[in-house]
């Protein structure tokens, strides 16, 4: 994968397969780890309880960080261009 970021937008089972693929990528470090933009605050907390799923011990900590959160364009750019690693 040659992207510099990954924004997902509210969606069904493709999405949380691209996403759910994505995460466990740079989870193991078999991808290097880009921005994954996880867009539209309220329906992602909804859909899937990270949190929790760290509180059950299932995830570490750590890996809450693999993600952020953005509502708006200009969030998720400012996102994008705050990580970007100069050439």
């Amino acid at each position: 994968m040659r992207s510099v970021a990954a924004v997902f937008f509210p969606g069904g089972f493709g999405t949380l397969n691209e996403l759910f693929e994505l995460l466990t990528l740079c989870q193991t470090g078999m991808k290097t780890k880009i921005p994954i933009i996880l867009f539209g605050r309220e329906y992602w907390k909804k859909i899937i309880n990270f949190e929790y799923l760290a509180n059950l011990g299932l995830i570490e900590d750590e890996h809450l960080n693999l993600f952020e959160y953005a509502d708006t364009a200009s969030e998720a750019w400012k996102i994008i261009k705050s990580s970007k690693i100069s050439d």
